[in-house]
């Protein structure tokens, strides 16, 4: 029935062992799928006419044989055929929202894809990759779809491989990532709108009988209003530690869509890839189309563990160096804005070393001659320094940085273009607009066709550029602050490829960046949330939530990012946005990788004492907050405090952060809250951390066990004039 091949010899000498089985169709008729990771299960099976379907998706069972009857035991027979479909088709016997559409080079409209064979590569201990080959039985057309499997993390990939050898061009007018079928007795929606400043708003809804979709038509910065991202709770919403939830991601920095659909079986089918609005793909023979991935976690235990499962997966194996450390920061942008000189910024870089972070981060505004970046008007897309204002050129600056004992970063936007620049006046043809429609400018610019070789040449030169001429430079800060308006490019023969070829451009750039410069941390800003994926985070080590750095605002829009990634790849700024004390301030930005943006020489002394301390306490945890496991304690949407904590993977080590996010009288912690992660066998010291100097706590310094701590609790006396307490915990031997 199926062949195995493999080293015997690879646990002493190779380290990746290769597991290949190929099923022929012979015996399709009797074929039987499981994608199984450590506690769940996708299980697929082949019908006796060669459809591939899904029979399961839930909780792994320990007797793989008794997969086969799951399929009668979800009445998936009779009047359901089709809408359990494992990629499914249009134009043939589906009724409901197909995966797939295409027209072929004869015009016909049609596809019915059957099995022929599949194949499972193991690539690791964890990981496992399952591609099955589906073949239309009239047209030579066919798609693979893929699953990736990291098992120790329950987490899934999956991704579609189309391509065809007919004699002409085929038209892709669906070409989705996934399809994936849930059973339950109802499903509970949850996702996220927003805007700029107003990132990650969530809304929880039942999904009831038709079509819920999610998407995206902005092309790029393309998760401004909403997110890639989303959680559907079976039977009933799903709390942090309890209930079953399905998290997903679309990896793509361009427009997705996500079709939710409740069948007439009460059945859920999801279908998840890039949005095929004004973007039909025409595929040449012979080619390769591969979609993006979508990945996903099913837990049964809650959001909490869902979250810790695509965290540990993306640190491990998706984020820039996940697993590694992070670089502390300053921030020259809310200090100087536009207006600065390398005597300001001399004078600034002091300030990074006086602080005790680890490197200056020089923002918008040092390039740009015949048009100076003294706005954002002009400028954009003439990377060469500004000579008034940078003389002595990055070098200078760089030089100053290695003197003072820390490290150099630089701003840059290299996608955009503003119309008055030299390189709009060069090159016309390099921006994505219509020829014969009035220019629309988001933020004063325009966006540079990535589909274009040539810009992708041009775009990658910027970035190598910088590096080439200054080898000391640290940090990247890669911005992106227009969506696409009026799509047309003047390189593409097919206009409907433009939407999808600008990302595939993109991640060309990226990747070629990376083959050359792949340790370089770089954030990826992009105005704020507008492009917060792990499409884009493969070449990112940290993304910008929000250009709203509000301390309070920021409780809440990082509370609903950590539900889908990790704190170190969270870039946490302090800034002079809000009103609340400083200490709260840092004290929220300490919960990711933490940045200053002010004016150090504008600080009290104390406040300079408590700055420089945090940035010592915050080392003290940072492995626990980098690498460690995220509880959240309580929710600020429901409580007058929220609460959150980090616990490091050896449970040695945590620190917990609460905040008063209700300011009506009398408002604060009341009861212990529970603490979560602890080993409950183990003595932990508890402590305030982060105390503003000539304050004194009003919590006892004490030692509790593991389990008194995650039964009973502690209280931290939040309250008004204790708006923001952290808790250290540590075990004591």
């Amino acid at each position: 029935m199926y062949k195995v091949y493999s080293n015997a010899s690879w646990k002493g000498i190779i380290p990746l062992l290769f597991l290949i089985i190929s099923i022929s169709t012979a015996n399709a008729q009797s074929i039987t799928i499981p994608v199984e990771t450590k506690d769940n299960a996708l299980v697929l099976q082949v019908s006796p006419e060669k459809y591939l379907n899904t029979v399961y998706f839930g909780k792994r069972l320990s007797d793989k044989n008794e997969y086969n009857a799951t399929a009668k035991a979800f009445r998936l027979d009779g009047n359901t055929e089709g809408y359990n479909s494992a990629y499914t088709t249009a134009g043939s016997r589906n009724l409901l929202e197909p995966a797939i559409a295409v027209t072929h080079a004869d015009g016909n409209q049609s596809l019915d894809l059957k099995y022929v064979s599949h194949l499972v590569t193991r690539i690791n201990d964890d990981v496992s990759l399952l591609s099955i080959r589906l073949k239309d039985s009239v047209y030579d057309f066919e798609v693979t779809l893929n699953y990736q499997t990291y098992f120790n993390e329950d987490v899934t990939e999956q991704w579609s491989v189309i391509t065809h050898h007919e004699k002409h061009d085929v038209t892709l007018r669906k070409y989705a990532s996934a399809n994936l079928y849930l059973q339950a007795g109802s499903y509970w929606l949850k996702h996220f709108h927003g805007d700029w400043a107003q990132e990650m708003r969530p809304e929880e809804e039942q999904l009831d009988h038709g079509i819920k979709t999610l998407d995206s038509k902005l092309g790029s910065r393309a998760d401004l209003f909403e997110p890639p991202v989303f959680m559907v709770s079976l039977n009933k919403p799903s709390g942090e530690d309890d209930g079953e939830v399905l998290y997903g991601n679309m990896e793509w920095s361009g427009n997705y869509r996500m079709d939710f659909e409740v069948d007439p079986s009460n059945n859920l089918r999801l279908i998840a890839g890039i949005n095929n609005y004004a973007s039909a793909y025409v595929l040449k023979p012979g080619v390769e189309f591969t979609t993006p991935k979508f990945v996903y976690t099913l837990s049964n235990k809650g959001k909490g563990e869902a979250s810790r499962n695509l965290q540990s997966w993306a640190r491990k194996y998706k984020i820039v160096d996940g697993e590694g450390p992070r670089l502390t920061l300053l921030n020259n942008w809310e200090s100087t804005f536009f207006d600065f000189d390398e005597h300001k910024l001399a004078d600034i870089l002091k300030d990074t070393k006086t602080l005790g972070v680890d490197l200056f981060l020089l923002d918008d505004g040092w390039f740009g001659n015949k048009y100076s970046r003294n706005g954002d008007h002009q400028g954009l897309g003439d990377w060469q320094e500004n000579k008034a204002k940078l003389p002595d050129n990055i070098a200078f600056l760089t030089k100053a940085a290695s003197g003072d004992g820390v490290k150099f970063g630089i701003w840059v936007e290299p996608e955009m273009v503003n119309p008055k620049s030299e390189l709009y006046e060069k090159h016309p043809d390099w921006v994505v607009k219509q020829p014969q429609r009035p220019e629309y400018y988001m933020r004063n610019q325009l966006v540079l066709d990535l589909s274009n070789p040539k810009v992708q040449d041009f775009v990658f030169n910027v970035v190598d550029n910088l590096f080439v001429k200054n080898p000391d430079l640290a940090y990247i800060k890669w911005d992106c602050n227009s969506v696409i308006y009026n799509a047309h490019s003047a390189y593409e023969k097919e206009q409907s490829n433009f939407y999808t070829d600008y990302v595939f451009g993109l991640y060309k750039v990226l990747d070629r960046l990376r083959a050359k410069y792949p340790k370089v941390p770089m954030m990826l800003c992009s105005g704020g949330g507008g492009r917060v994926d792990y499409g884009a985070l493969k070449y990112f080590t940290e993304y910008w939530p929000s250009d709203n750095t509000e301390p309070l605002e920021r409780i809440f829009i990082q509370w609903e990012y950590s539900y889908f990634y990790p704190a170190l790849a969270s870039s946490n700024h302090v800034t002079n946005w809000g009103k609340e004390p400083i200490k709260f301030r840092v004290d929220v930005a300490m919960m990711g990788k933490l940045g200053f943006d002010i004016v150090v020489g504008k600080l009290k002394p104390d406040e300079l004492e408590f700055c420089q301390d945090a940035v010592k306490t915050y080392k003290e945890f940072s492995e626990a907050i980098w690498h460690g496991d995220q509880y959240r304690l309580q929710d600020p949407m429901e409580n007058d405090v929220a609460s959150i904590m980090y616990v490091d993977t050896t449970k040695t080590n945590a620190i917990m952060f609460n905040y008063l996010v209700n300011n009506r009288y009398a408002a604060g912690s009341k009861l212990p809250i529970k603490l979560k992660g602890l080993n409950p066998d183990k003595n932990y010291a508890i402590s305030e951390v982060n105390l503003f100097p000539g304050t004194q706590s009003s919590i006892t310094n004490a030692i509790y066990s593991g389990k008194f701590l995650m039964t009973v609790g502690i209280n931290p006396d939040v309250k008004d004039g204790r708006t923001s307490v952290l808790i250290g915990v540590k075990e004591q031997k």
